[in-house]
């Protein structure tokens, strides 16, 4: 039994259970080890979400930054980083679902660990939409703003998306991508 199996394992439970809702018998039961066995790779339910977080996020970081390098007009790559990001997340239910939904269990002191990598995820983000108005590609009063709504919309995709919906997730991606590049306004459109 390997750290790997048990955080996905892990991943899986918290993502059925909830954090708070599952316990260590539980991910050792999935695991098929001895809850005393399982404290030999982890001290604490707390560490195994935090190791889950940062896993996410060094994912989702990683798949950002190669969409960022790319030489393309900043509507193009705030269309590619949608459809990356929610391909990843309908790709990684279950440590997605608890990056998106559990990271607020953290105790204050795991908490201060994980914020600066999140945090270096939303500047990414920040970064690409600041890029569209630096080149005057986008118009928006408020960039932070901006990303927090882009993110937000895209992440809660985790509680309604079905692979077997009407939508795959590329279509919903480019759905949300001419939302935010057009608006709703009919206002200049033809």
């Amino acid at each position: 039994m390997t750290r790997d199996d048990i955080l996905q394992s892990a991943a899986q439970v918290f993502r059925q259970k909830g954090f708070h809702g599952a316990s260590m018998a539980d991910i050792a039961e999935a695991v098929q080890l001895q809850k005393a066995s399982l404290y030999h790779h982890f001290g604490s339910k707390q560490e195994i979400l935090l190791e889950l977080l940062d896993r996410a996020l060094e994912m989702v970081t990683e798949r950002m930054a190669e969409v960022m390098a790319r030489e393309i007009s900043p509507d193009e790559k705030l269309r590619l980083a949608m459809r990356t990001y929610l391909k990843t997340l309908s790709e990684q239910g279950d440590l997605v679902s608890v990056l998106l939904l559990e990271f607020r269990s953290l105790e204050p002191d795991f908490f201060a660990r994980h914020t600066p990598n999140r945090d270096r995820f939303e500047r990414m983000w920040r970064d690409l939409i600041q890029q569209g108005v630096d080149e005057g590609a986008f118009h928006c009063e408020s960039v932070s703003m901006a990303s927090r709504g882009l993110l937000g919309a895209m992440n809660w995709t985790v509680t309604w998306y079905r692979r077997d919906g009407p939508m795959t997730m590329e279509q919903i991606a480019d759905s949300f991508a001419d939302l935010f590049l057009q608006g709703l306004s009919v206002v200049g459109k033809s």
